[in-house]
C-alpha cells in the first residue's frame, strides 16, 4: 500500500510538474505575443504619425499654392495704336513697378518704356519703328520689381 501510495504520489508530482511546464511555457509565449503585440503597435504609432505629418505637409503645400495662385498678379499686353505707336498695358489684376521694356532683335528704333509703374487695367505709350528695312520684332521682353527674370510679350502684326 505504501508503494502504491508512493507510485501515485510520484504520476502525481509528474503531472504536476508537466502542468506547471506547459503553464510556463504558455506563460512564456504570452509574453512574447505581448511584446510583438506592442511592438506592432509602436509601429503602427510611428505609421499613422508619419501619415499625419505627410497630410499636414501636403496641406500646406496646397495652401501656399492657393495662396500664391490667387495672389494678385500684373500680366502685360502690347497694343498697337497705329503703324509707330504702341501701348504697354497691365491687364493682370494686380499692380507692377518698375517696369522695363527690352527687345533683341535690331535694328529698329525705340523709345522703350523703363522703369515705370503700372496699376490694374494702366498703359504706358511706347514708340517703336522697323529701320533698314526690318520690321518692328514680333516679342519685346519685360522685367519688373519682383520679376527679374525677362517675360515675352507679343507685339501685334500690322
Amino acid at each position: 500500500m505504501a508503494l502504491w501510495i508512493s507510485i501515485r504520489a510520484q504520476k502525481d508530482g509528474r503531472r504536476s510538474a508537466n502542468a506547471s511546464e506547459t503553464s510556463a511555457i504558455a506563460a512564456q509565449e504570452s509574453v512574447d505575443e505581448a511584446r510583438l503585440s506592442r511592438i506592432a503597435s509602436e509601429r503602427s504609432a510611428t505609421v499613422a504619425e508619419q501619415q499625419l505629418a505627410d497630410q499636414r505637409h501636403e496641406a500646406a503645400e496646397r495652401r501656399a499654392a492657393e495662396e500664391e495662385a490667387s495672389r494678385p498678379r500684373a500680366d502685360f499686353v502690347i497694343e498697337r495704336r497705329s503703324a509707330h505707336i504702341f501701348y504697354l498695358r497691365n491687364k493682370g489684376t494686380g499692380p507692377a513697378t518698375g517696369v522695363s521694356l527690352s527687345a533683341r532683335e535690331v535694328p529698329y528704333v525705340f523709345e522703350p518704356p523703363s522703369s515705370v509703374d503700372l496699376g490694374r487695367h494702366d498703359a504706358v505709350e511706347f514708340r517703336m519703328a522697323g529701320a533698314s528695312g526690318r520690321p518692328v520684332p514680333a516679342t519685346l521682353y519685360l522685367t519688373w520689381d519682383g520679376q527679374s527674370e525677362e517675360v515675352a510679350v507679343a507685339v501685334p502684326p500690322p
